[in-house]
């Protein structure tokens, strides 16, 4: 037999086929993002050995041109690898070790070295050209050999630099600092870009040279001049201490003759003794462990397509038994929602999921439809009954009167015409509940006094009531107002007063009370008859219901009234209930709004 749905429409092959998709996406996307994280690492690496290769040669620099030799530089070379964990050789030019951070690394020195340590001629950076004015003096700030003042002056010129600084403020109100340069000589800074300093705070005494300072200058003079006679370039200007200590300041970047050439060459002379001599910088990488990132060999290729391979199968594996899970309650469902016989067929509940509720919604659909076909067998059965009683009277009384057995009178037509008067309070009734339920009902409301309205229908059912014997008594308040249809309401006070009646027996009473309350108006139609059983209560408002089982018609009526008071009720945006005490008191109550 064929299966009832079609393989490409089932649904655990949609469910596999959306397994496998979302697996190979995952896989790619694992893929990728171990490739982008891998680039991304290796970029962020080797950013980061640049910086530490840049760290550790301005550090050994700046230990150059502050020692005269390279005693004492192992421990500055110690703490660098420490801190960037790479290895470190310091050697003359002839490759001749003078420290290194471990022996490992001496042993696999490079070919070409990293760099060439000489604070007297640093190395130009990558970004300059030749010819720009950074190549004037690339000798290392750092590097002031005998300019470096000792403490006497360096604390004179930071207590003239502070009367400067406090000059600024409080004449200008311009905020600066206090910087030291390597030689201790103090400088201010943080004046606006293109700002000129007021001349009214400076001092000469702080931009003069110091006697340490004058005695380097002079120093400095002489070998100028004997390189300026050496290569007979002719001094324009004058070698004054102060136009050497102006130019000094300057880092001899306003020109570029032949004379600040020899100044250049004169300043190299004068700290060569100063500083460490020209060395050789060889930075090695540490000793990795032999882990490749990806290993594309035969044996890992293999296991990258085991290790996926069982990723699908157990994907495929995990969604299969979720399906067939899924598939059987509603291949049950199916099957109960087929079925030819129309029975009720309870579907098991396997799950606590949609899958259980939708089983078990069905459930209670399917427990539902079978009681409306119940109250549906059972209201043709009472429409019949009701019906078939006043036309076989009909039809009985006219046959005999056809027959010559009963006299055509007036009594007789007062007879058939009672009955064919109940046949149509029934089929109007009827023809109410139809247009109820197909939600065509329609109202006249007005403006309404209810107490006029429940006077007139106890007026109407004094008589009825007089004739059984029953105490037919009203309770009302002032302002009884509301928004209502008139007829409707006197048919709904009229049911619930004949049903009162009917079930009132001699020397009871009936009362009436209406009164307003929350809002709106509180009907109450209380009798004193038999009552009703607490098991029969639900269903007073059903349609042919009555009190006896024997479907008696003593106490008249056809079952279709108080269905038809909770309808019109309903109609009116109201509400209708009862309570009941068997053989002592029934009260029906109508909520209806203003």
């Amino acid at each position: 037999m064929a299966p009832e749905v079609p393989l490409r429409n089932s649904l655990l092959l949609r469910l596999l086929i959306a397994s496998f998709a979302i697996s190979l996406v995952s896989i790619a996307a694992t893929a990728w993002l171990t490739a982008r994280s891998t680039t991304l690492a290796l970029k962020q690496e080797r950013g980061q050995i640049l910086a530490d290769d840049t760290t550790i040669q301005n550090t050994l620099e700046g230990f150059a041109a502050s020692h005269p030799n390279w005693d004492g530089a192992e421990r500055t070379v110690q703490d660098l690898a420490r801190r960037t964990g790479r290895g470190i050789v310091i050697t003359t030019r002839g490759r001749e070790v003078i420290t290194a951070s471990d022996r490992s690394s001496v042993n696999r020195l490079p070919l070409n070295a990293s760099a060439v340590i000489d604070p007297l001629h640093l190395s130009p950076l990558p970004d300059q050209g030749a010819g720009s004015p950074e190549d004037i003096s690339r000798i290392d700030p750092r590097a002031v050999g005998p300019y470096l003042l000792p403490t006497a002056e360096r604390k004179k010129l930071r207590q003239l630099a502070r009367q400067e600084v406090s000059c600024l403020y409080d004449t200008h109100g311009l905020r600066t600092h206090i910087v030291e340069e390597p030689s201790g000589r103090p400088a201010i800074r943080a004046l606006p870009s293109g700002a000129v300093t007021p001349q009214t705070c400076v001092t000469k005494d702080l931009s003069a040279p110091t006697p340490t300072e004058a005695k380097a200058l002079t120093e400095l003079t002489a070998l100028v001049r004997t390189c300026a006679e050496r290569n007979r370039i002719r001094i324009e200007r004058p070698l004054t201490i102060d136009a050497q200590f102006r130019l000094s300041q300057a880092n001899f970047e306003q020109g570029s003759s032949r004379l600040d050439d020899c100044v250049e060459e004169s300043r190299r002379e004068q700290l060569a003794p100063h500083v460490a001599p020209a060395a050789l910088l060889f930075v090695t990488s540490p000793a990795q462990s032999a882990t490749p990132i990806f290993d594309l060999s035969r044996a890992g290729t293999l296991r990258v397509l085991g290790t996926t391979g069982l990723v699908l199968t157990v994907t495929v594996t995990i969604t299969a038994l979720i399906a067939i899970r899924l598939i059987r309650p509603l291949r049950k469902l199916t099957n109960a929602a087929r079925d030819p016989s129309g029975r009720h067929l309870q579907i098991p509940i396997t799950t606590k999921d949609e899958i259980g509720y939708l089983a078990a919604a069905l459930n209670e659909l399917s427990k539902r439809r079978e009681r409306t076909d119940e109250q549906r067998k059972v209201m043709v059965n009472d429409i019949a009954h009701e019906l078939r009683t006043p036309l076989s009277n009909i039809r009985g009384w006219l046959d005999a009167a056809q027959d010559g057995l009963a006299d055509p009178d007036s009594s007789l037509v007062d007879s058939l015409q009672e009955e064919a008067g109940l046949l149509q309070h029934i089929i109007d009734d009827l023809q109410v509940l139809a247009a109820a339920d197909a939600g065509s009902l329609r109202l006249s409301p007005r403006k309404l006094n209810l107490r006029e309205l429940v006077e007139q229908s106890l007026d109407a059912h004094q008589t009825a009531a007089q004739a059984g014997r029953v105490a037919l008594t009203g309770h009302f308040t002032d302002d009884l107002t509301i928004e209502g249809d008139p007829v409707r309401l006197r048919q709904v006070l009229g049911n619930l007063l004949s049903n009162a009646i009917r079930h009132t027996p001699p020397n009871g009473s009936i009362t009436v009370s209406a009164y307003r309350a929350g809002g709106g108006v509180e009907l109450h139609v209380a009798d004193t008859g038999s009552g009703i059983q607490p098991e029969e209560l639900p269903r007073i408002f059903d349609r042919f219901w009555r009190a006896e089982q024997s479907r008696s018609r003593n106490t008249g009526g056809s079952g279709l009234g108080l269905s038809i008071v909770r309808h019109l009720v309903q109609a009116h945006g109201g509400k209708v209930s009862v309570v009941s005490s068997p053989g002592t008191e029934t009260v029906f109550t109508v909520r209806l709004p203003n």
